[in-house]
């Protein structure tokens, strides 16, 4: 973004986000097919760069196979980076309850903060460094140094000829062969309109909406389950396939005082500023949304830098009052963490309910469609951003409107100011061998018992049941939660003998992917695709009978501890 002072005349300003560079939904670019397209080969492709995807290219590459990634944004890290979200994780995660790697990655996160920034002598040699003393993770930090991080880690493997990454690419179709099996993929570059092709003997489909689902004919859900196909108590009485959670487009904030930075008055504004959702229970443009878990009314508090002490912040979710206090509760950036005049400002990441965009789907719809509905949710992200520069109630008594706040897009790597890339919660999802259900895991249902104990477990993960208003007026789910398995047999379609689901894509329910969409849980989720994949090409055995075997699961089991993926927890209580 270069300057930051305050846009004029819609310089930078870009209404209905060109994210990435080009539009909110780079997918609407139509497929010009060349003369001759490249093609590549590789051991596993896996499409999709976020943490599902690097996680199996990871895993992949540690056992010696070549991997071809691609990924449709220009960072590599999805929800953790192009997405703007700081890790949603357990309370132990600074323990146990992630994988070897995964820890990895936080704590090179760290150290590149202690290598890097100005930190302050007390902060650099907290053993908990949190630089944004944010609520919601022990860990919030700019999305760029997980960038770092990420790119750090895949490093060696590029240089050694092991791994090829193409960035900025969508796929746009699948060869199959008369057994089902994924022969190939053809792929678009989306800066020049160029076309390869990648031939893979594993494909691992790790984008954030499962596009390769539908290209390969592989079955999959969407949306709301009906109770009656899966018994769970949340879901409803019929299926509800177009009815799926908001997706959000993020953004960065700080704030300068006595100075303005407000941008152009967006032009869908009035729009938003009247919406009143009926089952919301207050104008979307306002301090005021439901609780989480109460769905009681309530007002957040928004105090722009309010000088708390980080070394006292205690990231905790089971003991937090959630998002009451938006500028805080996903903060990237604490000044007093580091040295004085360092940061002007406090850094507040904005993923917060007003900018859920819930009026209609983003899945299954028509190209044109699908970048109006991202353009909408780019407008809602701006309209919020005008409100709190223009409107909203100040908790210092002094009017209306925080002018001084600036829209940080040089911390989300873009000139028009918002995140990267849309962020997604939830995807299509496989018809699997094994399919999650909410009843395996609701701590009300489950009790002192615990979640469901899977034979196949390839990792574990712990979150509440937490599901966002829905395109179908469905206000917040959410449900508690016993600290659970991720079963082999549900990265594994029906009926795709080398296609594996590395993402959100999963056999989880609509009501369960609300706890298997989060951080560490989708790395843990590519990593054991991308180690199976391996393994089936080194034993020549498939996925679906390594699952099906307990003797052949047992020695693929031993590849995962040896990889320092933990398959079980330890005698604790969920939340």
């Amino acid at each position: 973004m270069g300057d930051l002072s305050s846009y004029s005349e819609g310089e930078a300003f870009i209404e209905g986000a060109l994210v990435n560079g080009i539009s909110s939904a780079t997918s609407s670019q139509q497929f010009y097919p060349t003369s001759k397209s490249q093609a590549f080969s590789a051991d596993v492709l896996i499409v999709g760069g976020g943490l599902g995807g690097v996680a199996a290219a990871l895993g992949a590459l540690r056992r010696g196979r070549r991997v071809f990634l691609t990924e449709e944004y220009e960072w590599l890290g999805g929800q953790l980076t192009s997405q703007a979200v700081p890790p949603d994780e357990h309370c132990w995660v600074e323990q146990f309850g992630v994988t070897r790697s995964y820890r990895a990655l936080r704590d090179g996160i760290r150290q590149f903060y202690r290598d890097h920034y100005p930190l302050t002598n007390e902060a650099r040699r907290r053993q908990q460094l949190n630089p944004g003393a944010g609520h919601v993770s022990k860990l919030c930090h700019e999305p760029r140094v997980a960038v770092a991080v990420i790119d750090a880690m895949l490093m060696p493997y590029i240089g050694s000829g092991k791994l090829v990454i193409k960035k900025r690419t969508k796929p746009v179709s699948c060869e199959m062969d008369e057994q089902g099996t994924v022969r190939c993929v053809a792929f678009r570059q989306l800066d020049n309109q160029g076309t390869f092709i990648v031939h893979a003997k594993y494909v691992i489909d790790a984008t954030e909406l499962g596009d390769l689902l539908p290209m390969s004919n592989t079955p999959y859900v969407t949306g709301f389950e009906s109770r009656k196909d899966t018994g769970e108590p949340s879901a409803p009485e019929e299926a509800q396939p177009h009815n799926s959670q908001a997706v959000s487009i993020c953004f960065a904030v700080d704030h300068i005082d006595g100075e303005n930075h407000t941008i152009p008055k967006p032009s869908n504004y009035d729009f938003w500023r009247k919406h009143h959702p009926e089952f919301w229970g207050a104008p979307l443009l306002s301090l005021k949304a439901p609780h989480p878990r109460t769905l009681e009314i309530v007002e957040r508090e928004f105090t722009p830098n309010p000088n708390d002490d980080p070394a006292l912040i205690f990231a905790d979710q089971r003991k937090s009052g959630g998002d009451m206090n938006l500028w805080t509760f996903r903060r990237i950036a604490a000044r007093d963490n580091f040295a004085p005049g360092a940061y002007q400002s406090d850094v507040c990441l904005v993923n917060w309910p007003m900018i859920d965009y819930f009026e209609k789907p983003i899945i299954d719809v028509k190209e044109h469609e699908l970048e109006e509905r991202l353009s909408d949710a780019a407008s809602l992200s701006y309209s919020m951003l005008y409100y709190l520069q223009t409107e909203c109630p100040r908790a210092d008594g002094r009017g209306k409107g925080y002018p001084g706040l600036r829209l940080r897009g040089d911390i989300m790597g873009t000139e028009h100011g918002l995140a990267m890339a849309p962020y997604i919660r939830e995807s299509r999802r496989i018809k699997a061998v094994t399919t999650i259900v909410e009843q395996d895991l609701s701590l009300d249902i489950r009790g002192d018992q615990g979640a469901i104990h899977y034979p196949d477990s390839v990792g574990i993960g712990m979150y509440r049941i937490d599901l966002h208003p829905s395109t179908g007026g469905d206000n917040y789910i959410d449900v508690a939660c016993c600290p659970f398995q991720i079963p082999l047999g549900a990265l594994i379609p029906l009926e795709r003998p080398n296609l594996l689901a590395g993402c959100k894509n999963i056999g989880t329910t609509h009501i369960t992917n609300g706890c298997y969409r989060l951080h560490p849980v989708e790395w843990n989720i590519g990593e054991a695709a991308g180690l199976l994949a391996a393994h089936c090409l080194d034993t020549g055995l498939t996925p679906h009978q390594v699952q099906a075997n307990t003797e052949l699961f047992g020695k693929f089991s031993k590849i995962l501890l040896y990889e320092g993926v933990e398959m079980a927890w330890p005698d604790i209580s969920g939340y």
